[in-house]
């Protein structure tokens, strides 16, 4: 049982309420099918286990445009395979464009160079239909692959969504991503074209990609042609590079307007990866209509993104959060591109393009939220944040302190939207919503449309209150159609639908509240099996994010031959701090006060640093294995680190173990 006091955070007004889409929604569908469903349990019932009835009225509701009707809108409930509006022929990217307008910009974007600007509809619309006609005349047709390597910039958003109109399939990997990292990924799926940088800045220094992008290029055969973006350097030349043009002079390809491809609902829209921490990253295929009828409803029914309103989430081109933030111009929004560190010159340098760029949605990651809370920000002092209307939060679970900082230091009256999905769904299964209230350290709720549970190891519900795995027991049109080049589809089963046949295990440990609140508590991969009892890691770093001195950890729990077990932890001090007795005694008896006494590790042990995945995970399994004496090769993979030379301390550490 996870016994936790919250406190209240947040309430919507009568204006929030009044305003929702998913007000206007429940408004509708009673009006429209007789369904009287006015209060939120009660609709997320319903289109759970309902998911054939919610998803039509999503597709009427939001009038997608489909150039042939479907003939079903669902084939059965039968995980994998099941099929979504059949014989459907749709584009993502002409529902993207029906919401230009000249009254709003399309994009605004910034880096930390000072560079930066906004691109209005017409002009994103002209420069997408030229590089349209560009990658048409070099013989690009639907289903061929367009791989990048771009920063998050305006070049990227162009790129995605001249590739989306021809029906061209989409990849993308930022520039901070290693040669082996990019060929590991781009390899599989074999691309035509490669749009690729010259380099790019990050923490005030230049990172020259020229020889990584010619690398890339000899270990990808199929490539045809390069657009080449001289982004570091303005002066940049595609030297040594196949079939090479300037993206400017790609960008003059005369075009006769921007077309759209009519696609079937299942079409490749874009493919994303796993983090590739123990081998070579699964290549995961979204479809054009699953991901547009999710990002239709998450946009609007979840985020509450209204039309005008600025869209902002910190990422880059390999996090899917990028590809979520191009879809936050289905809802009418301005998407609001960051190129930098989040940290350069100063942690407040987001704060401050939140106010510089009117941002009405703000997004970022909670180890970010947890940063600024250390280093003692309060950027409602700092800067005017007036616009602001809510603060989305992923990427790992936000601990009950950052919710309290979020409100005492950013926006008392703001709406914090803390959510959790993944690269496997291309949104969020759980997460805002602008009818139910926030409280401290909990998701508002389970999506509509995701019939989410909290299972036991046998299968069955556990009781509300209890951690068991996440599962979700009906199929969603945004799961992956397929993995690419996993023709028998076992890398598919193998990967979320093995554990429990026939339902989708995520792999995160999951509380659901008796008040339908939610509490994830880390990855059930890294499960501490204490004695017989299960912890998740994230109630320990919840626990130890409130100890000064330490800026991050590591815990683990290692079982021996023998049936025993040891669990240590591993710390990052901040610096000046030193781990003494009194620290390491401030540690134990903060996770005996606050978890329990199967919380408190065997070992207290300072790291040089914690190794992190590019996409910014913990590696908590791979360190598991290397301390375990598993071959290196198997235990990690270096090229998808963020700081793969934190990890020589834990291989150094494993000789010291019996």
């Amino acid at each position: 049982m996870l016994e936790r006091e919250t406190a209240l955070l947040w309430t919507p007004d009568d204006k929030t309420r009044e305003n929702a889409h998913l007000t206007r929604y429940m408004r509708w569908l009673k009006a429209h099918k007789r369904l009287s469903l006015d209060h939120y349990p009660a609709l997320w019932a319903w289109s759970a286990e309902h998911p054939e009835a919610f998803w039509e009225t999503a597709w009427e509701y939001f009038q997608v445009i489909s150039h042939t009707p479907y003939r079903q809108v669902l084939s059965g409930y039968a995980m994998p395979g099941a099929r979504w509006f059949e014989g459907a022929t749709l584009n993502y990217a002409e529902h993207v464009f029906r919401c230009k307008s000249p009254e709003r910009p399309a994009l605004i974007f910034q880096n930390e160079r000072g560079q930066g600007g906004q691109l209005g509809w017409a002009d994103l619309e002209r420069q997408v239909a030229a590089l349209a006609q560009f990658l048409r005349q070099n013989g690009v047709q639907r289903g061929d692959r367009i791989a990048a390597y771009l920063p998050n910039t305006p070049h990227a958003a162009i790129a995605v969504l001249a590739a989306m109109s021809i029906g061209a399939v989409w990849s993308s990997c930022s520039p901070d991503f290693g040669v082996s990292s990019v060929v590991d990924r781009f390899a599989q799926i074999e691309p035509k074209i490669l749009i690729a940088v010259d380099g790019y800045t990050y923490n005030g220094k230049p990172f020259d990609k020229r020889e990584a992008v010619r690398d890339i290029c000899r270990q990808l055969p199929s490539l045809q042609r390069v657009v080449f973006v001289p982004y570091l350097d303005e002066q940049a030349r595609p030297e040594g590079l196949p079939g090479a043009v300037l993206w400017d002079e790609a960008l003059q390809t005369p075009a006769n307007g921007l077309a759209f491809e009519p696609l079937p609902f299942e079409h490749p829209l874009w493919i994303l990866y796993s983090s590739g921490t123990t081998g070579v990253p699964k290549a995961i295929v979204h479809s054009h209509g699953g991901n547009l009828l999710e990002h239709l409803k998450y946009l609007h029914f979840h985020n509450d993104v209204h039309p005008g309103e600025r869209f902002f989430w910190y990422s880059t081109t390999g996090w899917m959060m990028w590809n979520f933030t191009i879809g936050s111009l289905l809802a009418g929004a301005t998407a609001v591109l960051y190129d930098g560190s989040p940290a350069y010159p100063s942690l407040d340098v987001l704060w401050k393009l939140a106010e510089e760029a009117r941002i009405t949605h703000f997004g970022t990651s909670a180890p970010f939220i947890v940063s600024c809370r250390k280093a003692g920000l309060s950027p409602k002092d700092a800067f005017d944040l007036s616009a602001l209307r809510s603060i989305g939060s992923t990427g790992s679970p936000l601990p009950p302190e950052g919710f309290r900082w979020v409100y005492e230091r950013v926006k008392p009256d703001v709406w914090l939207s803390s959510m959790s999905g993944g690269t496997d769904v291309c949104t969020a299964w759980v997460g805002g919503n602008p009818l139910l209230p926030v409280y401290e350290g909990e998701i508002q709720c389970r999506c509509l449309g995701c019939a989410m549970e909290s299972w036991d190891e046998d299968g069955r519900p556990v009781p509300p209150g209890e951690v068991g795995e996440m599962v979700v027991t009906r199929p969603m049109p945004s799961m992956p159609v397929f993995f690419w080049n996993d023709p028998d589809g076992s890398k598919y089963r193998s990967s979320y639908f093995e554990h429990y046949p026939g339902v989708w295990r995520h792999g995160d440990w999951l509380c659901i509240t008796p008040r339908q609140t939610l509490v994830i508590l880390g990855r059930s991969d890294a499960t501490l099996n204490r004695q017989g009892v299960r912890i998740g890691t994230a109630e320990i770093y919840r626990a130890l994010d409130k100890i000064p001195g330490i800026r991050d950890a590591l815990i683990l729990n290692i079982e021996r031959p023998d049936g025993s077990d040891w669990m240590p932890l591993f710390v990052l001090l901040e610096p000046g701090a030193a781990l003494d007795d009194d620290l390491q005694q401030r540690i134990r008896q903060t996770l005996r006060t606050e978890c329990s006494p199967r919380h408190v590790p065997d070992a207290i042990i300072a790291a040089p640093d914690i190794p992190y995945t590019i996409s910014g995970k913990k590696m908590e399994t791979p360190v598991k294995k290397i301390l375990q004496k598993k071959p290196l090769d198997k235990a990690y993979n270096p090229d998808s680190m963020r700081n793969p030379e934190a990890m020589q301390f834990f291989i150094e550490w494993a000789k010291k173990l019996l």
